[in-house]
């Protein structure tokens, strides 16, 4: 008896010092949505943004995170945070598409050789991405990558006529993918990501394309054997909370939010860029075969299918003609080393 009075006279001192901010319940909750699973290190940085956030603003404002997709496929979380279900997300281009498809240029096929020339025109265009989100109803508040994307296969593909006999998946409803596919003359299967793994096992697909980390993640590599050495682009991703909720919030958790978001972006880039390249390292150790290109996927092939596919997008109205073309004429620069405050990227 005296020993459980002991106890509870030990949890009751712990509980009346504990800081009230741990125990009081926060004036706004973020319900946050990823298709990450837990345990990645997406995932890990992600509620390690969300102790921060708690952290900074003593309790005011908290995460509740939902990964693994248990919140559904990226366009069903769009509209739970239309409806205010959910208030925020990590998306991945496909999903921010959705909300201002001219950020998707950082996502155009065959467009940039390395992150160099990807951060130099992501540096460009921030200000004006974060405006756009935001007259679409969307505060950007961080900018992240899921990486280089690669083919991933049951059968190796070394050409464009091998692609077209397989059965591809395409996220049903990208119009990045569809126009890529279009201008490669192949007829993908649409899917939700949320059914890819299934349609592997029973064969209704047999190629697929995500980054190496991605592959791993989702366990995709486990149901292929070959993945292409070059890859198609390299995919981006934002941390998204909705307008009318960041709009609620007091200007100091506003500052808080945007400029931890800030930080956990450039975190999760650079985490992604070295987990991926330890994702390829893993996958080749076990057992995957690395396919390089054939016959008619020479770069000059390949920049062909890229400016098929921009046309496309340009004439839907998916991408504005001018970010494109400005694109474009950056890279010239930067490429030519002619861009002020910068050298060459390494060929």
């Amino acid at each position: 008896m005296i020993r459980a009075i002991q106890h509870w006279t030990i949890i009751f001192s712990l509980l009346m010092t504990a800081p009230l901010s741990a125990l009081a319940k926060p004036d706004y909750l973020l319900k946050f949505a990823t298709l990450a699973p837990p345990g990645t290190a997406w995932m890990n940085l992600l509620e390690e943004w969300g102790e921060i956030v708690k952290t900074r603003s003593n309790g005011r404002l908290a995460f509740k995170f939902y990964p693994g997709g248990v919140q559904g496929d990226e366009p069903e979380v769009l509209k739970k945070m239309r409806f205010n279900q959910l208030q925020g997300g990590a998306f991945t281009g496909y999903g921010i598409g959705r909300m201002y498809s001219p950020a998707r240029v950082m996502e155009l096929p065959f467009l940039f050789r390395n992150v160099e020339e990807i951060d130099h025109i992501r540096a460009h265009f921030m200000p004006e991405f974060r405006k756009g989100f935001r007259d679409n109803g969307y505060e950007l508040v961080g900018w992240m990558e899921v990486g280089f994307v690669h083919m991933f296969s049951k059968q190796p593909i070394h050409s464009l006529e091998d692609m077209r006999s397989r059965r591809v998946w395409l996220w049903q409803g990208d119009p990045i993918g569809q126009a890529f596919f279009k201008a490669s003359g192949i007829s993908p299967i649409p899917l939700s990501i949320v059914d890819v793994y299934t349609s592997l096992s029973t064969g209704l697909i047999d190629t697929v394309y995500a980054p190496p980390l991605g592959a791993i993640a989702l366990q995709w590599f486990t149901k292929t054997k070959y993945v292409s050495s070059i890859s198609l682009t390299n995919g981006m991703g934002g941390l998204i909370v909705s307008r009318r909720f960041f709009d609620r919030l007091p200007d100091d958790l506003q500052d808080i939010l945007r400029e931890s978001g800030e930080e956990t972006g450039e975190k999760l880039v650079t985490a992604t860029r070295i987990d991926n390249e330890k994702a390829l390292v893993e996958i080749k150790q076990r057992g995957m075969i690395f396919v390089e290109p054939g016959e008619g996927m020479s770069e000059a092939d390949l920049m062909k299918i890229r400016d098929r596919a921009a046309t496309q997008l340009v004439e839907s109205d998916y991408l504005p003609s001018a970010v494109f073309e400005k694109t474009r004429t950056l890279l010239e620069q930067y490429r030519s080393g002619q861009s002020t405050g910068n050298t060459s990227p390494q060929q």
